[in-house]
């Protein structure tokens, strides 16, 4: 029934401006207007990173939601987590429009927002009515810094300061290429200075007798293969809690579009290599010690199996959904069980890494 309602209603929605039919299903989802799961979460998908209780990997890939308007809904889709964003402290409009183009034949989008955003205070208000109205589930926050920002390393904390008491959990998004000199704050010398003010705001929530959120970083599929460690030795040393990889792309290697001359980052089937092998080698890096989010070309139950053998804990989607419509999330989550069935394990934890030394040496192309 989903598959027939999505296959209606796909040629009217790729009919409109992608951000228009962003839009629209927004409003649909405000009204109660989305799909229900099929059937209850398999306990062999229930994982439970740095302590929160998630009934399975799948997550909501920030992007979507920005604004915190829908998490609920999400989190009623069947997503094991939602995480919203990018969330900055001031409200900006982004870039000009259109800035958000589909390559339909390449099953992929690009997008050069540039962290339009509504500011804390809108969001803010929302994830805490939300909770106060008993929202469960575990809602993840994005936070990155204005364009205009005097400080953008202050941006950040800002926004662990300004969402502790909502947020499950915080992802620092450094790795966007729509901000100019954003990425720069990659670098290991600039990021080890980030994350000394963002853990700094977070140890001084605790000793003031919050509980410790955990902190993630977001990093950029296009760094390039020798700075990769140095950026992740930066990581393990200052303690963070957990890393996505990644985010969207420069590279435009083996598109047939002709929106492929679009400046911005590239999402979709064509990032999914790319993007599992630098899992893969952040797994190796960190001695599978620290729980990663896989993100980039996740489209059928395959490539989420591929991610978690590459090294994923967590998961999260967006621009399949795009192309395979809100039923992607059911088939993926069964898709899961049936090859934790076939490979006989016990648990999908079991499978995260199996298979990182093989895509660890492939190539980012």
């Amino acid at each position: 029934m989903l598959s027939a309602v999505y296959d209606f209603a796909r040629p009217l929605l790729f009919g409109l401006d992608p951000e228009q039919a962003h839009e629209l299903t927004l409003k649909a989802m405000e009204a109660g207007f989305h799909p229900r799961p099929a059937a209850p979460d398999d306990p062999r998908l229930r994982v439970e990173p740095w302590g929160l209780a998630l009934p399975n990997p799948l997550g909501m890939a920030p992007g979507f939601d920005k604004d915190a308007r829908v998490p609920d809904r999400l989190l009623a889709m069947g997503f094991g987590h939602v995480e919203i964003g990018t969330v900055t402290p001031l409200a900006q409009p982004g870039n000009p429009r259109p800035r958000i183009f589909r390559l339909v034949r390449d099953r992929a989008m690009i997008n050069r927002l540039g962290f339009n955003s509504a500011g804390h205070a809108a969001a803010l208000a929302r994830l805490s009515e939300l909770r106060r109205s008993g929202m469960a589930g575990i809602v993840g926050v994005n936070v990155g810094a204005n364009r205009n920002a005097a400080d953008r390393v202050d941006d950040y904390a800002a926004g662990v300061q300004a969402f502790y008491d909502v947020a499950s959990y915080f992802t620092i998004n450094v790795s966007s290429p729509n901000t100019p000199g954003l990425r720069d704050l990659q670098a290991p010398a600039a990021l080890d200075h980030l994350l000394a003010r963002v853990l700094g705001a977070r140890e001084a929530l605790v000793a003031a007798g919050k509980p410790p959120r955990p902190i993630v970083v977001k990093l950029a599929p296009d760094i390039a293969g020798a700075d990769l460690e140095p950026v992740v030795g930066v990581l393990r040393r200052r303690g963070v809690d957990g890393i996505a990889v990644s985010n969207t792309t420069l590279a435009r290697d083996g598109l047939t579009e002709a929106a492929a001359a679009e400046a911005g980052g590239l999402s979709g089937r064509p990032l999914f290599h790319r993007s599992t092998a630098m899992l893969a080698r952040v797994h190796a890096l960190t001695e599978g010690r620290v729980p990663l989010i896989g993100i980039g070309g996740i489209d059928s139950g395959a490539a989420a199996i591929a991610k978690i053998e590459a090294g994923a804990t967590l998961l999260q989607i967006y621009t399949g959904l795009v192309y395979e419509g809100p039923g992607l999330v059911d088939r993926i989550k069964a898709d899961l069980s049936a090859y934790l069935q076939r490979e006989s394990l016990p648990h999908i934890t079991a499978a995260v890494g199996r298979n990182a030394s093989r895509w660890a040496v492939a190539g980012f192309a």
